[in-house]
């Protein structure tokens, strides 16, 4: 009896010098807390950037601007008459609408100054036009060829045209984001190994005891799996908290500049989510690291 008390005794002490108690007191803990920060911050920048991608490419299938260029003033807005009620009747267009001249030169004057205003520069009229879903190139060969026919001074630039290379620009820079997101998550299995096999190292002499007392290779895993999934709990927890103040931060200063390109990077609800399930699954990958890396260390030492 005493002799199997002193043995779950010394078992138990050397179960405590495999989890010591200080859960912060080492560097482990805020690796994985820099490391989640990163992965996080990364993740909704992609995720942004994809849903900005999304709702430009749905935009931009299904809209035009057409160009009335006529220097009179008066043949302009007469031209920019007819070619409205042409428009409007015409096949695959679901809305016309002619852009406010005043509207247009506040867009103008930063570049053109007190000109865009005076008359003495012939501004050319603008007609926003919404495309019915379908083949959009089609439909714009079809207004291509209608508007010649009404007039020489008449154009249409689908929104695509000068629009896709910035969405082409945001999609790559979302994958870009991707790339770091599996880089980080790369680093922090990197990080668990050697921090398991620093950890193996430094306590042979406890591992053998705990060997002499019983225990096996599955039990002295877990022992080491546990300490560092609490690690990674902790400084998961901890980067993904500032992580999350951050992109609030960025949300209400991009929502407050009022571009409508910066507001349609967003995070639905599924990104949200996505967002919320990384630090769980940093957790479920620092744990079963370290059960691999101990394990594996444990077989080799036999």
């Amino acid at each position: 009896m005493m002799t199997g008390h002193a043995n779950r005794k010394a078992a138990a002490a050397a179960r405590n010098r495999l989890l010591p108690e200080g859960r912060v007191a080492g560097p482990m803990p805020w690796i994985i807390a820099i490391m989640m920060f990163l992965t996080v911050l990364s993740a909704a920048a992609g995720l942004g950037l994809g849903a900005a991608v999304r709702s430009m490419s749905a935009d931009l299938a299904g809209r035009a601007s057409v160009q009335v260029v006529e220097a009179d003033a008066a043949a302009r807005d007469r031209l920019a008459a007819r070619t409205l009620q042409a428009l409007r009747g015409a096949d695959g267009v679901r809305a016309a609408d002619p852009v406010d001249p005043a509207l247009l030169a506040d867009q103008l004057r930063p570049w053109l100054g007190d000109a865009a205003t005076s008359g003495d520069l012939p501004v050319p009229a603008l007609i926003d036009v919404m495309l019915t879903p379908g083949d959009a190139d089609a439909n714009v060969d079809r207004l291509r060829r209608l508007l010649g026919g009404l007039s020489s001074k008449l154009r249409i630039e689908p929104h695509a045209a000068f629009l896709l290379p910035l969405a082409g620009l945001l999609g790559a820079l979302g994958w870009l984001a991707g790339g770091v997101v599996l880089l980080m998550i790369l680093a922090t299995g990197a990080v668990v190994v050697l921090a398991a096999r620093g950890a193996h190292d430094s306590h042979r002499t406890t591992i053998d005891v705990l060997h002499l007392m019983g225990s096996t290779d599955v039990q002295i895993a877990r022992l080491f799996q546990r300490r560092i999934g609490l690690d990674a709990f902790l400084g998961s927890a901890l980067g993904f908290a500032f992580a999350i103040l951050v992109i609030v931060l960025i949300g209400l200063r991009l929502t407050a500049m009022g571009s409508e390109l910066l507001g349609a990077v967003t995070l639905d609800t599924r990104g949200w989510i996505v967002l919320a399930s990384l630090p769980l699954l940093g957790v479920l990958l620092a744990t079963l690291t370290a059960r691999w890396t101990v394990l594996r260390a444990l077989g080799r030492s036999l």
